[in-house]
């Protein structure tokens, strides 16, 4: 049994040698990942310019090195969520906090979640205004208060109890997002012609402690009316995490992320494939005279491989396509394995590991 074991553990091992990627996150300590998004959609390399391009990437992973530097340090995952998010949301070329869009009013409503996959607490908010940064309020949310979500005045209420800091309504303000709104009344357009790009920003990850983490922040979608709330407050849509799976975030078309419960889906999956893998492996130990196997393989032993995880990650996604919708995830997995999957032509997106692995992209073909 200990050859079998040492043999599947060699065949992980090069298999994510060669993807740049740890084997085992949870088995050594000192080891780390995280996976970040800035929004997927229609994301061309002819759409855009040179200097454009390269300010996205600037951004990308200095929000990269914000939750790499709290890793490294030996800090919570949800601590380095916290510190990737709150950084975009200060970013005016994203769509949460600063730079996030209009709504049909002309005001911004933002929503935000938070989850901790060791025992699965959450906190989110949805609708707010003037809260600098929604997820600290989500968290304060998760911590601080008896519930899951707050949306509205009684959430920016409980903002104000707990000091959370506030901004004047100009501060959101951008003028792209401001002619984005203009356009959409004036041309009589709907949100998905004037967002060539769905703006969430979000961050998953793992800590040297074993546990998961993830985030999720956006302004929604332009001109949105009647306080219309997306996926990415939504525990299981937009953001999920647990231990025993995986860590997600998305970006898309919030509605029907809802309605195929993405973030949970993608969890659930994920924990049934390696039980599924796990049995198959166990069908191969030898058995004693009684036919009883001569040992078991526990899934705290075992590793669901990269490809096999993407497989189920992309199923689901690819779920989204056939219902009509378009977006994309962020997943690390509970072995540490940081992975994309989108439908769209391109997804703002970075990963890291401790073990090297360090890189920022746009476009589908990267």
């Amino acid at each position: 049994m200990k050859r079998i074991l040492e043999s599947v553990a060699a065949m992980v091992a090069a298999c994510a040698a060669i993807a740049g990627m740890p084997a085992m996150a949870q088995e050594d300590e000192g080891r780390w990942s995280i996976a970040i998004h800035g929004g997927a959609g229609t994301l061309d390399r002819a759409d855009m310019t040179p200097e454009r391009d390269a300010a996205y990437r600037a951004s990308l992973q200095a929000a990269l090195d914000a939750g790499k530097a709290v890793l490294a340090g030996g800090g919570s995952a949800l601590d380095a969520v916290e510190a990737v998010v709150t950084r975009l949301e200060d970013d005016e070329k994203f769509n949460a906090g600063r730079g996030a869009v209009f709504t049909w009013d002309g005001t911004h409503e933002l929503d935000a979640a938070i989850m901790d996959g060791r025992d699965r607490a959450a906190g989110a908010i949805a609708g707010v205004t003037g809260v600098r940064h929604p997820i600290m309020l989500a968290r304060k949310v998760m911590i601080d208060s008896p519930h899951v979500m707050l949306a509205g005045e009684g959430a920016e209420e409980f903002a104000h109890e707990q000091g959370v800091e506030f901004m004047p309504p100009e501060w959101f303000d951008t003028d792209a997002r401001r002619e984005a709104l203009e356009r959409m009344k004036a041309e009589k357009l709907s949100a998905l012609d004037v967002d060539i790009k769905f703006g969430t920003v979000g961050a998953v990850a793992l800590d040297t402690h074993g546990n998961l983490a993830a985030g999720t922040s956006t302004g929604g979608m332009t001109g949105k009316r009647w306080g219309r709330i997306g996926d990415a407050p939504v525990i299981g849509a937009g953001t999920y995490a647990d231990n025993d799976s995986c860590a997600v975030s998305g970006t898309g078309w919030g509605e029907y992320f809802i309605r195929v419960g993405v973030a949970h889906e993608i969890c659930t999956r994920l924990r049934y494939r390696l039980l599924a893998e796990r049995d198959l492996l166990q069908a191969t130990v030898p058995t004693d005279a009684d036919g009883v196997p001569v040992d078991y393989i526990h899934s705290a032993e075992f590793v669901l491989d990269a490809d096999k995880a993407q497989e189920e990650i992309d199923a689901v996604m690819g779920d989204v396509a056939r219902l009509g919708g378009d977006g994309g995830v962020i997943v690390v997995t509970r072995d540490g394995f940081p992975l994309f999957s989108f439908n769209t032509t391109g997804m703002y997106r970075g990963r890291a590991t401790s073990e090297g692995l360090d890189q920022v992209a746009i476009y589908g073909d990267e």
